[in-house]
């Protein structure tokens, strides 16, 4: 299965990348996100540099607007970081959590290329 076309339409008009925007400065947003097992964050876009951290372990997978799907196992304390990313240079992505137990995220956004350690 991968994004539909009005999935990734619906991607680009979507900057909520978690569940709940705990923080919101101009340097940067903190975004939670909590799956339970089966839930789905719809497609949304990532066009600013972002680093991520999990914490708890789970198992999910991620649809690409390419056309990529990505199983993907987590281990508490998993970070990535996509530090390249701007307006003119972002993906599009769903998350469903495939796994037994909730996965929960810390994800840190940043307003300005700059900011990004």
């Amino acid at each position: 299965m991968t994004l539909s076309t009005q999935d990734i339409a619906a991607g680009r008009e979507n900057a909520d990348i978690g569940t709940e925007l705990v923080l919101d400065t101009d340097a940067m947003r903190i975004w939670h996100l909590r799956l339970a097992p089966g839930e789905t964050i719809p497609a949304h876009r990532h066009d600013r540099p972002y680093v991520w951290t999990i914490v708890t372990n789970g198992q999910g997978v991620s649809q690409f607007d390419d056309g990529c799907v990505v199983p993907i196992t987590y281990k508490a304390g998993d970070t990535g970081n996509f530090p390249d990313l701007s307006p003119d240079n972002y993906f599009v992505h769903d998350l469903t959590n495939t796994g037994d137990t909730d996965l929960i995220f810390v994800t840190v956004e940043f307003n300005t290329r700059g900011t990004n350690p």
